[in-house]
């Protein structure tokens, strides 16, 4: 069987955006990084009788390509272009190629009830992760029980115990498109989180060896443990992996770069664990999404609406936790055990 093309998937993709006859698309991109997505995009759009253009940045920034795991969170070549942020608050849907993510200006094309799709993975990885309306599904009815939680507890076999006070901020969904008015999603992705009062993080998190830290794109080694006090990190131990996550988050001296921020889990049955072993490139989303892993971040929760805005960010895919809501266990030792949660066949 053949594979699909790259527009093939994008003209579905769009299809579960809802986009169709009378719909307008922006693709953003820059300078000449990624025009096969912009073509794919815009050939798609035209396909299915939407209007499309492309709003192209003259700045590049690399460090989204390759092997190159360090990007600065928040700060986007858009800033301050006035004409082409309300060109795109004007389209149904924006396809970001470019990486807005925690920018005022993804913020700001939001609240105008434009929908943004970021889509900056290699073509294989998104193949690997198609998006369907059952991952939907089984990510909003997760969402659910999250919202209603009061607390969120995990634990591992390192020595993690880590309780957040939940309700303060909202829980966000990714299932790989958005066809609701100003949400953002990632193409591809598939996992759910929220985040705790900003003071309301306590315990400890050792991060085991196999574990991933983003954006090193890395696999711990030996074992980082983080002491964890009314939602910031007060001590980083442990040896080589602990002195590298150390100096790296002191590299940025920001006291919030410290801060606790969002926490849920994975539920993408076709993401891989092991990618980041032999394929490097991108951002990382089969790391992010893996089927069970509790995703642990620290840095900015703007995204969230918090006021932390610190561009030192760091993701923690961790393997083998048990996560507990309000004291029910929903991920036990790297598996998800709700039924009505779980994908086919797990």
């Amino acid at each position: 069987m053949s594979l699909p093309t790259f527009t093939e998937m994008c003209r579905e993709e769009l299809v579960l955006c809802g986009i169709g006859g009378g719909s307008t698309v922006a693709v953003l991109s820059m300078g000449n990084q990624r025009a096969d997505y912009v073509d794919a995009f815009l050939e798609a759009s035209a396909q299915l009788g939407a209007v499309a253009y492309n709003v192209r940045l003259p700045q590049a920034d690399p460090t989204l390509d390759g092997e190159e795991g360090v990007w600065a969170v928040g700060a986007t070549p858009l800033a301050g272009n006035r004409p082409a942020i309300e060109a795109l608050k004007g389209v149904d849907l924006v396809v970001d190629t470019v990486f807005l993510l925690f920018s005022p200006e993804q913020l700001e094309i939001q609240e105008s009830g434009t929908r943004v799709l970021l889509c900056v993975e290699p073509i294989e990885h998104i193949r690997d992760m198609l998006p369907s309306r059952a991952l939907r599904a089984r990510v909003e009815r997760a969402a659910d029980i999250l919202s209603e939680a009061s607390t969120l507890r995990f634990t591992n076999a390192a020595g993690t115990d880590v309780t957040y006070q939940l309700g303060a901020y909202p829980v966000m969904t990714q299932y790989g498109y958005t066809d609701t008015p100003g949400r953002w999603d990632h193409w591809p992705s598939g996992f759910l989180f929220t985040g705790a009062a900003d003071d309301g993080v306590d315990g400890t998190v050792v991060i085991a060896p196999g574990d991933i830290i983003f954006p090193f794109k890395t696999y711990v080694q030996t074992p980082i443990a983080l002491s964890i006090s009314k939602g910031r990190i007060t001590s980083i131990d442990g040896g080589v992996d602990a002195d590298l996550l150390s100096e790296y988050m002191a590299s940025f001296d920001d006291p919030d770069g410290y801060g606790i921020s969002h926490i849920g889990w994975g539920m993408l049955e076709t993401a891989r664990w092991s990618t980041l072993a032999y394929d490097r490139r991108g951002m990382g989303m089969h790391g992010r999404s893996f089927y069970g892993n509790v995703l642990f971040a620290t840095g900015p929760n703007a995204e969230l609406g918090g006021p932390n805005h610190s561009p030192c960010h760091v993701d923690v895919p961790m393997r083998n936790c048990t996560l507990y809501l309000d004291g029910r266990v929903i991920v036990a030792d790297g598996d998800i055990v709700v039924e009505e949660l779980k994908a086919d066949g797990r």
